[in-house]
C-alpha cells in the first residue's frame, strides 16, 4: 500500500476517513441519483451521478495527494493546538489535544484550522485518526526517538488497535481498492490537458404553405460536433472541432412554381452541413489572455460571434447548434455573419472599475475566408475578408449594449456567408435581394444590439443592422436593413427550460435592378426548449415567414421543427 496515501491520513485523518467512506459508497453504486442544490439555483434539481465525474474527482484527489509530498504545506499543517480556531485553553480537552498535536503530530484537524470537537465522531473517523497515530509512533520508534513514546501510550494504542481492528482493516481495504481504480483510470484517461465536449442533434422538420409546402417533404436530419478543448495553462483554450451532418435547408417556391433565391428560415443545425455525414475539422481556434487583453486566433472556421459579444441570451448558442433559437436569424444579428475563416481578434477592457469606462470594452477582429490560398487574388490580405470593431458597455448584470462596425470585401457571392460558402455550406440568413453580390464589392455595415434582464425569469434582447454595399460594376450598389426583437422566459415550467418568442425582418433590400419584390420579409418564431436531463433537451418550435423573397404575392411559409439535442 502506498505510503503516500497513508501519509495523507496524518494531514487530515478525520476528513480522509469520511472521504473514503463516501467514495467507496459512490464507487459501489455509480449510477444512483443524488440531489444537488447549487448556491445560484433557486430550486433543487435531481441529477444522475455520472461515472466520468467520479473518475475525474478521483484523479483530482490523487493528484492533490501526490503533490503534498513535493510542496511546502506549512500553511495547512497544524503544528500547535493554539492554531485551532475553535479550541480554547479553558476547554477540558485542551491538554489531550496539545499532547496529540505537538508531541506526536498525528491529529491535524480540518484544512480550515478547526477541530470541530462539538460534534459526534464516527467509528471510521476515529479509526482513521488512530491509524495516523500508529503510523506516527512507528516513525518515532524507527528514527530512534522512542523515548518520546511512553509505555502508557503504547498500551492505550494497543487496546485501541484491537478494539478497532475491523474498522482499520476496512479502511485499508478501501484505500487498496481506491488505488487500484485510480491506477486504471490514470492508465485509460483521455488526456490530462484536453476534455471532449460533444453535441448531437436529431431534427424532424417540415415546411407548409402554397407551392413551398407542396414541393418539400418531411425530413429527419442530424448534425454532430466533437470539440476537443485543450488548455495548456488553465487560462487558455484550443478548440479543435470535428463536425459531420446531412442537413439541407428547404427550397422555397413562388406562386409560379419557381424557386425563390432566399435564405429565409435557415435553421441553426443546417449550418456546417458536410453533406452525407462526412467528417471534417470545422473549427480550429485558440484563445489566450495576454496582459489585460484576451486574444483570439483562428486557423480555420473562425466566426465573429466566437469572440464578440452578441447580446442575445437564450437565443444565441455559441456552437450555432441545438441550445438556442431554431433559426440562424433569431440566433444572432446578421452583421456577425459577414465574413469568417482565419485571422485574429482581441478584447480589451477600458478603464479599471468605477466611472463610465469601467464597465466597457473594445473588440477588434479580422477574418479572411481565403487565408490558406496563395493565389494573387486570395491569401490573408488580398482575398475575401471582414474586419470588425465593436464597443461594449454593460450596467451590472442586467443591461448590455454594443455598437458594431464591419468592413468587408468579397470577390463575389453572398454578403452573409460566414466566410464558409466556399466549402459548400448553406447561406445562413437573408433574402436574395440583400444577400446576392453581382460581382466584387466592399461593404460597410453598422449595427447596435442590446440585452436587458429585468428579472431572473425574463430576458429581452434585440438588434438593428444597416449594410451599405458598394459594387465595382454598374448598378451593383445597394443598401440592406435588418432588425429583430426577442423575449425569453428562462426556467419556464422547469429549471433549465426556455420559452422564446422572436420577431423581426430578415435582411432585405429595395429597388435592386434585376430583382423582383419590395416587401419587408417578416420573420416570427416561437420555441420551447424542454430540458429532459442535464444532457438531453427537446425543442419543438415554429417559424412563420411572411412575403418570402420580399413578395407579398408569394404564400407565407410555416416551418415546424422538433429538435432533440444531446450534449456530452
Amino acid at each position: 500500500m502506498s505510503n503516500l496515501l497513508w501519509k495523507s491520513l496524518v494531514v487530515s485523518p478525520a476528513v480522509l476517513g469520511a472521504t473514503l467512506l463516501v467514495s467507496t459508497t459512490a464507487i459501489a453504486a455509480p449510477n444512483t441519483t443524488t440531489e444537488v442544490s447549487p448556491a445560484k439555483q433557486a430550486g433543487v434539481a435531481e441529477v444522475a451521478q455520472q461515472p466520468e465525474l467520479l473518475a475525474q474527482t478521483t484523479i483530482d484527489q490523487v493528484n492533490r495527494y501526490s503533490n503534498e509530498g513535493n510542496q511546502n504545506n506549512s500553511q495547512s499543517q497544524v503544528t500547535s493546538v493554539s492554531q485551532f480556531s475553535d479550541v480554547q485553553p479553558t476547554d477540558w480537552a485542551f491538554q489531550a489535544l496539545q499532547s496529540l498535536v505537538e508531541r506526536y503530530g498525528c491529529i491535524a484537524g480540518y484544512p480550515n484550522a478547526t477541530y470541530r470537537g462539538n460534534r459526534a465522531l464516527t467509528r471510521y473517523e476515529f479509526a482513521a485518526g488512530l491509524n495516523a497515530c500508529l503510523d506516527r509512533v512507528n516513525e518515532l520508534i524507527a528514527t530512534a526517538t522512542a523515548d518520546l513514546v511512553t509505555k502508557q501510550d503504547l498500551a492505550t494504542l494497543q487496546r485501541l488497535q484491537e478494539e478497532f481492528s475491523a474498522e482499520l482493516a476496512t479502511l485499508r481495504g478501501r484505500v487498496d481498492s481506491l488505488e487500484a481504480r485510480t491506477a486504471e483510470l490514470e492508465a485509460n484517461q483521455f488526456s490530462t490537458t484536453t476534455k471532449l465536449v460533444g453535441e448531437a442533434i436529431f431534427a424532424v422538420t417540415d415546411v407548409f404553405g402554397g407551392n413551398t409546402g407542396d414541393n418539400n417533404n418531411t425530413v429527419f436530419q442530424d448534425r454532430v460536433r466533437l470539440d476537443l478543448q485543450t488548455s495548456f495553462t488553465g487560462r487558455d483554450v484550443l478548440h479543435t472541432r470535428l463536425a459531420a451532418g446531412n442537413a439541407t435547408a428547404f427550397t422555397q417556391f413562388d406562386n409560379a412554381g419557381g424557386a425563390i433565391n432566399t435564405a429565409e428560415g435557415t435553421q441553426t443545425f443546417e449550418i456546417g452541413s458536410t453533406g452525407n455525414n462526412a467528417v471534417r475539422i470545422d473549427r480550429l481556434t485558440y484563445e489566450v489572455p495576454v496582459g489585460p487583453a484576451n486574444v483570439y486566433l483562428a486557423a480555420s472556421g473562425g466566426r465573429h460571434s466566437q469572440y464578440a459579444a452578441v447580446n442575445n441570451p437564450y437565443f444565441f448558442d455559441n456552437t450555432d447548434g441545438g441550445n438556442g433559437a431554431l433559426s440562424t436569424f433569431a440566433s444572432e444579428s446578421p452583421i456577425y455573419r459577414i465574413g469568417g475563416g482565419a485571422g485574429i481578434a482581441l478584447n480589451l477592457p477600458l478603464g479599471k472599475g468605477g466611472g463610465l469606462l469601467g464597465n466597457s470594452s473594445i473588440t477588434a477582429g479580422y477574418l479572411a475566408s481565403q487565408a490558406n490560398d496563395p493565389a494573387l487574388s486570395s491569401g490573408l490580405t488580398n482575398g475575401d475578408y471582414a474586419a470588425l470593431g465593436q464597443l461594449n458597455f454593460s450596467v451590472g448584470d442586467r443591461l448590455a449594449l454594443a455598437a458594431t462596425y464591419v468592413h468587408g470585401y468579397s470577390a463575389g457571392g453572398f454578403l452573409f456567408d460566414s466566410g464558409s460558402t466556399t466549402d459548400g455550406n448553406i447561406v445562413p440568413v437573408g433574402t436574395g435581394q440583400a444577400n446576392t453580390l453581382l460581382g466584387a464589392g466592399s461593404s460597410n455595415s453598422y449595427g447596435v444590439s442590446a440585452a436587458f434582464r429585468p428579472s431572473e425569469k425574463l430576458s429581452i434582447s434585440g438588434f438593428v443592422s444597416y449594410h451599405d454595399v458598394s459594387g465595382f460594376g454598374a448598378n451593383d450598389d445597394y443598401e440592406a436593413w435588418s432588425y429583430g426583437l426577442g423575449v425569453a422566459l428562462p426556467d419556464f415550467g422547469k429549471k433549465g427550460n426556455v420559452l422564446g418568442i422572436f420577431a423581426g425582418a430578415e435582411p432585405y433590400s429595395f429597388n435592386r435592378p434585376g430583382f423582383v419584390g419590395n416587401d419587408i420579409p417578416y420573420h416570427f418564431e416561437g420555441f420551447y426548449k424542454y430540458r429532459v436531463s442535464d444532457n438531453i433537451s427537446v425543442t419543438p418550435g415554429v417559424i412563420w415567414l411572411t412575403s418570402p423573397g420580399q413578395s407579398s404575392a408569394n404564400d407565407d411559409a410555416i416551418i415546424g421543427t422538433l429538435r432533440t439535442t444531446f450534449t456530452f
